[in-house]
């Protein structure tokens, strides 16, 4: 998570810039040496025993200490700030002999820019001063900053820890600082906190001793950091267990977990220990701290953050119970901790200069975290899961003209939670493995060795990656990625083709893909394509590669027999869609039936025909015609994607009279896989197996399948009469049917489960599908549910988000519930991400042109700063739903009358 503000660094080195926002801390000093800027910093920090325990005082104060050099004559001075509270003082010389003392007379709060200007009495002189801050804070309860996180003990006792979460500019809200990535710092910190508890922080302890001024304390003192960035600096006070090893390279990690619960860490550990040293191998770069922490925090609203040495995961992203976490639950643990650990290196080692170059950091790591899982658990084909999970929920996104480029200007701190998003994230990774694959595995690895040896403890910008790529590759990659980063969108790619003797003539054209339809503007942007061609002689291996650099292109392939198919992208690692001619496209169907095309091109190949009937550039029948040729898939993945299709279709369709008959088509397509599959593990089955019979059963049972829901009834029934217990992986699709279908005793059942859980992932579980439940009534009472003590603040977003994709009902229930509860959900927020991810959720499967205009003059009255850029592409895609039901809603109703009435053979 990342958010960040005001000028670009290099208008603003010659300031003195903090930040601070809501706290009270009852120490803290912060002391520098004289350099343009404060590039080594001191941060000591000490808390008084009433804001550890139990947090029902909610302050803190602190000071700090910093030399600065004064570069020009002033009498006034500003820097970043939220809600704390500041009193200042400039003592010129050194702290054992200071000439004068010089306090600040006038504070002025911008509120708006998260700014205080200080005013002295006095004209500043140049030369080197230390710079003294006493102030004041909030610990609060918004998730950000210094924050309470509730807590139950095993004996029923409801407490409180106190942790951090600083990106992207919530340091502030801690203590005053230069809150900004390029203005790096050392940190020396010291904790008091009771002596039962557990400190930790960024580096480890060297010093623990009783606080002479009560003996119930102890002062926790932590190594001196690396030089680092203030988003990244990190403290927990509470209650843990924890497990340990050390890895390979001799790094001590710890995995830290609820009291009683650290079995649950094992699994993390586990991945942990083998990514370290996998990062250090791959970077031929050493992991430069002497220790790693991660740590599960009850109240958390991203899933992770890479606090340099000491990682806050979410409880669901971090704890593994052996006997109730499903299979999902593991990759998803394995996936994030890959993602946060690779940003020790890629982030912490090396900083981006500002958050425009946000995607470095998250964009590397969410590329980089599928090549460790695939190296510690190559039984996931997690790569072909990249293709669904990322690759094409970005394409969805950066089709819409309310998209925007990799690279992004961020002037304001609320513009900087706008990038947290599939752009950064996902297309950032995409185009990193489109880039991979352009130069080769051996280069590549080359060349992030010079770029993390060069700008290790430093910042640094795209360009500089881009200069380190090229050196090893010698290729032009600046040329190629800048217009894929520096330009929103991506293109289409029509091909046909012709036979010629023996060879087989492509035509290739390049034009943006739209969401809406063809690009109709006059100057098309273009790309530099690095394309992959593969024929139907060797399906997994590239007969031919090009860098397609212009709008059109023709392309010779050498011996290509005419009845050989040819396909564009192997392995849909290309970012971009193809569109093939209808020749084309009906020789690469039998590929589907029987098997012969990858398992990854066949996902592919169904993205984007979905994608293209989505924009209005073919029909949807063509491509349910398609997915009917899925009937021999076995592939997890493949039909995690077409399930996400129908599930799009069927939410458009539930605008209709006809939406049982999409339901009919449902059970169809997915009874085959379902009956061949059964409710119970087969021997030899793994994980792949076990994330396919949850998704099947779970697709079936939602549509109404009988036998699925007579089933999935009585295995639910032995489960709360604790005759059978289900198996972990069948109770997301268990509890879903049974809701479904089901009425308000089966809701009090489920909340009943809910309230009896003890681990996280099972109330997470449970409150994922609570919105699947039909009746007006019981809508409005799960809704209810989410705003209370019983879910987690950052779980309350999925709940609402559950109802409104649940039914047509449940949808307008929803919106209705966020307009009269908005006041609440915003301020819980405090307008962070969560309430973009909230607005996305509720209002994006509308498809009525007036809807648009509803949810755009809400927010115009009700204004999100943060979620700006979320509210216009939901309003996007509401009326692109409207335009898709209208052009298509008829022929669909027919096609599907035409199914019913003569069923097709499989």
């Amino acid at each position: 998570m990342d958010l960040q503000a005001l000028i670009p660094p290099n208008k603003r080195r010659d300031l003195l810039s903090f930040c601070s926002s809501g706290l009270q801390v009852s120490r803290l000093v912060l002391q520098g040496t004289p350099q343009p800027y404060p590039s080594a910093v001191f941060y000591h920090l000490q808390q008084p025993s009433h804001v550890v325990l139990p947090f029902s005082h909610p302050d803190f104060s602190g000071a700090i200490l910093s030399y600065r050099r004064v570069k020009a004559g002033t009498s006034w001075h500003h820097f970043p700030w939220i809600a704390l509270r500041v009193f200042v003082f400039l003592a010129f010389g050194t702290p054992s002999s200071y000439s004068a003392e010089i306090h600040a007379t006038g504070f002025n709060y911008q509120n708006e820019d998260e700014k205080v200007t200080l005013s002295f009495p006095s004209t500043l002189q140049t030369g080197t001063g230390t710079l003294k801050i006493d102030f004041v804070g909030e610990l609060n309860d918004k998730m950000k900053g210094f924050y309470r996180s509730k807590y139950t003990t095993p004996s029923g006792e409801v407490r409180y820890a106190a942790v951090t979460q600083f990106e992207a500019t919530d340091a502030r809200r801690a203590f005053p600082c230069w809150d900004e990535p390029a203005i790096k710092a050392t940190f020396d910190i010291s904790l008091v906190v009771p002596k039962d508890r557990v400190a930790l922080s960024n580096m480890n302890v060297i010093d623990r001793k009783p606080y002479p001024d009560d003996e119930n304390l102890v002062e926790v003192k932590f190594a001196r950091t690396p030089v680092m960035s203030t988003y990244l600096v990190a403290f927990v006070v509470g209650e843990y267990d924890f497990v340990e090893t050390r890895s390979k390279d001799g790094v001590c990690v710890r995995v830290y977990t609820p009291v009683g619960k650290a079995e649950q860490g094992k699994f993390a550990l586990e991945v942990a220990a083998k990514t370290l040293p996998f990062y250090k191998d791959y970077f031929n770069v050493p992991y430069p701290l002497p220790k790693i922490d991660l740590i599960a925090i009850a109240d958390f609203a991203a899933g992770a953050m890479e606090n340099w040495g000491l990682v806050t995961y979410r409880e669901t992203a971090l704890l593994i119970d052996p006997k109730n976490s499903c299979s999902s639950s593991r990759q998803w643990v394995a996936l994030v901790v890959g993602h946060e650990l690779a940003h020790q290196w890629f982030g912490n080692l090396v900083t981006m200069e500002w958050w425009t170059h946000l995607w470095l950091n998250e964009g590397f790591a969410s590329w980089i975290e599928y090549l460790c899982v695939d190296h510690c658990f190559p039984e996931y084909d997690i790569w072909t899961q990249f293709v669904s999970a990322d690759y094409t929920r970005a394409q969805e996104l950066d089709a819409l003209d309310n998209s925007h480029p990799i690279e992004v200007s961020v002037g304001h701190p609320s513009e900087v939670d706008e990038i947290f998003d599939a752009i950064s994230y996902s297309k950032g990774a995409s185009v990193i493995r489109m880039l991979h694959d352009y130069i080769g595995d051996k280069d590549f690895k080359k060349g992030m060795n010079m770029y993390l040896t060069k700008f290790q403890q430093k910042n640094a910008a795209t360009e500089d990656l881009w200069e380190s790529l090229e050196n090893a590759s010698g290729k032009p990659i600046a040329a190629v990625m800048n217009t894929w980063t520096k330009q929103m969108g991506f293109p289409l790619i029509y091909v046909e083709a012709e036979q010629v003797e023996d060879d087989r003539l492509l035509r290739l054209s390049q034009k943006k893909f739209c969401a809406s339809g063809s690009y109709v503007g006059e100057d098309c942007p273009q790309w530099m394509v690095p394309i992959t061609i593969s024929t139907s002689e060797d399906p997994n291996q590239a007969k031919l590669k090009i860098l397609m650099d212009k709008p059109e292109m023709n392309v010779v392939l050498k011996n290509v027999k005419p009845d050989q198919w040819v396909k564009l992208n192997l392995g849909t690692v290309g970012f971009y869609r193809t569109q093939y001619s209808s020749a084309m496209l009906e020789s690469l169907l039998p590929g589907i039936r029987d098997l012969s095309l990858p398992p990854v091109d066949r996902l592919g190949l169904q993205n984007d025909l979905f994608s293209l009937a989505r924009a209005g550039i073919i029909s949807t029948v063509e491509v349910l015609k398609v997915m009917e040729a899925f009937v021999n898939e076995p592939n997890y993945t493949v039909w995690s994607d077409l399930s996400c299709n129908l599930g799009i279709l069927s939410t458009l369709l539930s605008h209709t009279d006809f939406y049982e008959e999409i339901q009919e088509f449902v059970k169809d397509v997915f009874s085959p896989i379902g009956e061949r599959l059964g409710w119970d593990p087969k021997p030899g089955e793994g994980h792949l197996d076990a994330l396919l019979r949850g998704l099947v059963l779970g697709k079936l049972g939602k549509a109404g399948h009988k036998a699925t829901l007579e089933e999935a009834r009585r295995r639910f029934k032995d489960h709360v009469e604790g005759k059978q217990i289900l198996s972990a992986d069948l109770r997301s699709p268990v509890y879903l049917t049974v809701l479904k279908h089901g009425d308000g005793t089966t809701l009090d059942i489920m909340l009943k489960l809910h309230k009896q859980a003890d681990m996280q992932e099972e109330k997470n579980r449970i409150e994922r599908v609570l919105g699947a439940t039909l009746l007006p009534d019981l809508i409005q009472k799960v809704l209810t549910f989410a705003l209370s003590e019983e879910v987690r603040p950052q779980d309350t977003v999925s709940v609402i988000g559950g109802v409104a994709g649940g039914s047509k009902h449940g949808r307008k229930a929803a919106w209705k519930f966020i307009k009269d509860n908005w006041e609440e959900l915003y301020n819980r927020y405090q307008g962070g991400f969560l309430i973009s991810r909230l607005i996305k959720l509720s209002v994006e499967g509308f498809a009525v042109d007036k809807m648009a205009g509803e949810v755009k003059a809400f927010f115009e009255s009700h204004p999100a700063p943060s979620a700006e850029r979320t509210i216009q592409q939901c309003c996007e895609n509401i009326l692109l739903n409207a335009a898709w039901l209208k052009r298509d809603a008829e022929s669909i109703h027919q096609y599907l009358l035409q199914r019913k009435a003569s069923p097709p053979t499989v």
